[in-house]
């Protein structure tokens, strides 16, 4: 497993521990340091984990919004809690973290919901995700890190495979 994975696992972890809980006020540096000790106590990401997670609570409505547009037959208290929480790292990694790839961060979230979610997990992530990406390219709306990407022509260790085009986003 990656360093990036394992710290992308930790973060789900955290995030779908602190919704399942109510989104206690205060109680997130607690949760993360309970699942960095449960699942990687000598692991230095060099803050990723808490990047992700500051980033994911900052932006949660605006990508909440997202969701429901994204996923209109979806009502957002009616995705599952892991879904929900795929979803939310998912979308702020595709649009608005800066130097993760836009493929990089559909496929982690595939590969998250597949291993945490239920049977279709990975197929409803997948399609959301995947619209979300046609409408930023739709809207030109690519981040400069798959700029650069496009330009100088993917490397060997970061190719990623096109998202499928699921069509709608159904579970």
């Amino acid at each position: 497993m990656s360093n990036r994975h394992l710290s992308r696992t930790i973060a789900l972890q955290s995030l779908y521990q602190w919704d399942f809980l109510g989104m206690p006020e205060g109680k997130l540096p607690e949760i993360i340091a309970f699942n960095r000790e449960e699942f990687a106590p000598k692991f230095d990401d060099e803050g990723f984990v808490e990047e992700l997670i500051e980033g994911v609570i900052d932006k949660r409505d605006e990508l909440d919004e997202v969701i429901v547009h994204f996923a209109p037959n979806w009502p957002l208290d009616a995705i599952t809690i892991v879904d929900r929480n795929v979803l939310r790292l998912g979308i702020y990694e595709l649009k608005i973290a800066e130097k993760i790839p836009a493929k990089v961060a559909i496929n982690e979230a595939i590969e998250l919901a597949k291993g945490f979610g239920g049977q279709s997990s990975g197929r409803f992530v997948n399609g959301v995700l995947g619209a979300i990406y046609k409408d930023m390219m739709a809207r030109g709306e690519i981040k400069e890190v798959d700029k650069a990407k496009e330009e100088s022509g993917a490397s060997e260790e970061n190719k990623e495979a096109e998202p499928s085009d699921a069509g709608s986003a159904e579970k």
